[in-house]
């Protein structure tokens, strides 16, 4: 769970800088300014939790592979896509009714920071 994790967290860490970059160089110059804002809140949640994606594979080296801990990898991935995903294409089409999609990637990063927090309850206590 350790490696895939890491790796899937590096990835999007990679497209959430790489995402940001062509969205300060070229998309800028391209939309409005409150496309703008909406194209860099997608690319602010990205990163933040593909860091988490980072953070949970680090849980699951140290704690050991749980349930929860791949669930909340799965969640926080799943919002990345569905949040920043709809987020983007939103901001750079104009495609409104992709922001129907948005609120179930926020569901999904709450449910993901969620189950870690329950993981890391479940652990027991070291005296």
């Amino acid at each position: 769970m350790q490696r895939r994790w890491i790796i899937v967290g590096s990835i999007m860490m990679l497209l959430a800088v790489a995402i940001g970059a062509f969205g300060a160089h070229i998309v800028k110059t391209r939309i409005d300014a409150d496309a703008l804002a909406v194209y860099e809140t997608s690319v602010k949640y990205h990163m933040i939790h593909a860091v988490g994606l980072l953070i949970i594979a680090l849980a699951a080296g140290q704690w050991g592979a749980s349930t929860r801990l791949k669930w909340a990898a799965r969640l926080l991935f799943t919002g990345i896509i569905l949040f920043s995903g709809s987020l983007y294409v939103l901001s750079l089409t104009g495609i409104r009714v992709l922001g129907a999609i948005t609120p179930l990637g926020g569901v999904c990063f709450i449910a993901g920071w969620l189950l870690l927090a329950l993981a890391a309850r479940g652990l027991k206590k070291e005296d």
